[in-house]
């Protein structure tokens, strides 16, 4: 598939961030003012070395001109990029451990309030998920676990899984959810270039992607296949190893998934394959709220 590639020139961003680990109500707003949003999520394994590159991050991040960018697998400690985005609140949580994991969102608007953890006895230390309740719903970045080589840390992703599942139903209770970001897992049999030899490997194996069914079944739509539902090649993410992007031998593990009850309201969902800088590309979606 050719996605579209970003466009229009934008403002950028500033820093702020907020913190609570207890989900709130919020104010209700009126209802029957909508506007589009256009919402951004990218791994960038990696943001010291995405701001270097040709697109910078930044520079990435003024092109697609979303209201909400979130990114995961920073790969930072606190202190280590100072940026400077005018227009922009930035919202930040960093893995304990150095050099690891990590999400971020940017957003135009100022959230009421930032949940940074969900309760996990496992990988809640990472700094896997940014959640910033906004007026009119919640926005999730989460980067979930992968299940590593031969399947070794596959039930530490499950019962994450299983924790970010009700985490997101606790958030849908009060407002409907956007939750996006790298959730480590093709789907489908379409998700990926190569389903039959990947049966059995991190990130498509019958235990991840029945896990995934179940966050579906909990009340969510995954977005890119509400509107594409039979696109093939698709793909958000390709290996370093043998031309893997050149030759699109991707998966699609990076997804926008929204509460049901909003899913009419999407109105584009978006692979932006055409930017580089990163194993992963960006994918996008606009939704009317």
């Amino acid at each position: 598939m050719s996605a579209p590639s970003p466009c229009n020139q934008s403002q950028t961003a500033l820093a702020h961030s907020a913190s609570t680990h207890n989900a709130a109500e919020a104010p209700v707003t009126d209802s029957s003012k909508t506007r589009e949003y256009t919402l951004a999520s990218w791994n960038v394994n990696g943001l010291r070395a995405v701001l270097k590159k040709d697109p910078s991050f930044i520079e990435v991040l003024e092109t697609i001109d979303a209201d909400i960018f979130a990114i995961q697998e920073t790969k930072l400690q606190e202190g280590q990029v100072d940026l400077e985005i005018p227009g922009y609140y930035q919202t930040w949580n960093y893995a304990e451990r150095k050099g690891y994991s990590g999400t971020a969102v940017f957003s135009r608007e100022e959230p009421l309030q930032v949940v940074r953890h969900i309760d996990s006895p496992v990988a809640d230390d990472e700094g896997r998920i940014c959640a910033l309740e906004f007026a009119k719903f919640w926005f999730v970045d989460v980067y979930t676990p992968n299940s590593k080589d031969q399947l070794a840390r596959l039930d530490e992703r499950l019962v994450w899984d299983a924790r970010y599942r009700d985490f997101l139903a606790g958030l849908s209770q009060q407002k409907p959810v956007i939750t996006c970001g790298d959730f480590n897992v093709a789907h489908h049999e379409i998700d990926l270039k190569n389903p039959s030899s990947n049966r059995k490997n991190a990130g498509f194996s019958d235990e991840e992607r029945e896990s995934f069914t179940k966050l579906l079944d909990a009340g969510f739509t995954d977005t890119f296949r509400y509107r594409h539902p039979d696109v093939t090649g698709a793909y958000s993410w390709w290996s370093y190893r043998f031309n893997a992007r050149k030759n699109n031998a991707g998966w699609r593990i990076d997804y926008f998934l929204v509460s049901d009850r909003i899913a009419e309201r999407i109105t584009g969902a978006s692979i932006l394959n055409e930017v580089y800088g990163s194993d992963h590309c960006p994918v996008e979606l606009t939704i009317e709220l």
